[in-house]
């Protein structure tokens, strides 16, 4: 077992841009599967597209799967395979212009690199926790416990200062580009 988290350490320190995005799959899908996604009907959802036809449907060549969970969390993340995910709690606190500045944000977390590192720290945690306690059965794949782990890391990861200053940067740009209507980030981050 100590064999197996020392391989899944040594893996998570030289993870590919493929493995990233076969990770980020995994978790995304994990993720999915624990909250209540809006169906395709619900104001939301639809609200959501017309942001999202405003966004763009790529980041860094990535195609963007654009989602709503329904909670009255307010939050919003975005994964290294384009998985962006939004919360009703924050759409009912903010206008269109907001979210698509938030969201702007979390796509430039993905488009600057810095959910690539995160991964690789959410990796190497799982692989030491398991290592620590020696326990279950990991071999090529993570199990679908560790996936969500590792998911939950990813939504909870905290950036630092400067990479929050990128992200806001590119999400000003971004906006700037697709000519939304920008608004003081700030406000919200």
């Amino acid at each position: 077992m100590l064999a197996q988290s020392g391989t899944q350490l040594f893996q998570a320190a030289t993870l590919s841009d493929d493995d990233v995005k076969a990770l980020t799959n995994d978790a995304c899908k994990e993720m999915d599967a624990k909250n209540k996604i809006a169906p395709a009907n619900s104001n939301y959802t639809k609200r959501l597209n017309n942001i999202a036809k405003a966004l763009g449907n790529e980041v860094n060549g990535t195609p963007v799967n654009y989602k709503v969970y329904l909670t009255k969390d307010v939050n919003a993340w975005a994964m290294a395979n384009g998985c962006v995910r939004v919360y009703s709690g924050l759409m009912d606190i903010m206008t269109d212009n907001e979210v698509e500045g938030v969201l702007g944000h979390e796509m430039g977390h993905v488009a600057l690199g810095h959910t690539r590192k995160a991964i690789q720290v959410a990796h190497a945690t799982v692989a030491a926790r398991t290592a620590a306690s020696s326990a279950g059965g990991v071999a090529a794949q993570l199990s679908s416990s560790q996936l969500a782990e590792m998911g939950e890391k990813l939504v909870n990861a905290q950036f630092s200062q400067h990479q929050e200053t990128q992200a806001d940067n590119f999400s000003y740009d971004l906006l700037k580009k697709t000519r939304c209507q920008y608004f003081r980030l700030s406000d919200w981050l």
